[in-house]
């Protein structure tokens, strides 16, 4: 057991300690904010071009929005989605077992659950803002959000910070990094595929329908969608709490599972 382990603790989570895990990644990020960004704003760009245009010949209105329109607040999530499950998975992987990183930050007086938090609060901040990029790619292409756009960054937040505790928690239960191969066909992409994001989920079957409530995506989807178009309402209260319980049940399995890989 570890010194940190061993400390009188004062709070539950030391501010000073969270704050030095964010410092840490944000001056990590420094150095490759370029291809992030990069990457954030081509990928909803290819979407928008190859589906918007090419389904959008076809189909004008889905839903009561222009395909485009539909396609552009939808891909938002799709955005948070890969952005936080992605470095939750493979940055927590590789700073655990190849660059030893996480040993270096548990010999200082912060505790995993506190390690945990700080990168996770990261990830959804990263993913909040990246999660806008589609939305000012959409808008060069006629999508006019209403004032309560100014909520999507929110919505990607608590996203974000739900799929990157689970790809913290998907890092300390795979053997190895190949076994993300397994996550990411079997979980992150039925996740994408059918939360709305193409097409409105009132087209499956109504079992497939039912089913899609259970999907954390599904929920920010439909919140970023009713806030770009001013519909927000008293049913997307049911969207926040499947958010921030998703949130809260990721955090606690990203704790449990990385402490037995992290402390012998």
């Amino acid at each position: 057991m570890t010194t940190t382990e061993q400390r009188p603790r004062l709070r539950f989570i030391e501010p000073t300690a969270l704050a030095g895990v964010m410092v840490h990644d944000l001056a990590v990020f420094r150095r490759y904010w370029m291809n992030s960004t990069f990457s954030a704003v081509v990928e909803p760009t290819i979407y928008l071009l190859a589906f918007g245009f090419g389904f959008g010949s076809l189909v004008s209105t889905v839903g009561g929005y222009r395909y485009i329109d539909f396609l552009g607040t939808g891909v938002v999530g799709s955005a948070v989605l890969f952005t936080s499950a992605f470095t939750g998975m493979f940055q927590t992987f590789i700073r655990r077992t190849f660059q030893h990183t996480y040993d270096a930050v548990l010999a200082a007086p912060v505790d995993v659950h506190e390690l945990v938090t700080g990168e996770a609060l990261w990830t959804g901040v990263k993913a909040g803002i990246y999660g806008c990029a589609p939305l000012v790619v959409a808008t060069l292409f006629g999508l006019r959000p209403s004032p309560t756009v100014v909520l999507v960054p929110l919505i990607g937040f608590v996203t974000g910070l739900g799929f990157g505790l689970f790809g913290m928690w998907m890092s300390a239960v795979v053997p190895n990094i190949d076994g993300f191969n397994y996550i990411i066909s079997g979980a992150l992409t039925p996740l994408f595929l059918v939360a709305g994001t193409f097409f409105p989920l009132d087209t499956l079957p109504p079992w497939a329908h039912t089913a899609s409530q259970l999907n954390p995506l599904y929920h920010c989807v439909e919140l970023v969608r009713h806030s770009v178009f001013d519909r927000l309402g008293i049913n997307d209260l049911g969207h926040i709490v499947a958010l921030v319980f998703f949130a809260g049940a990721m955090w606690v399995l990203a704790v449990s599972f990385l402490r037995r890989r992290l402390i012998d």
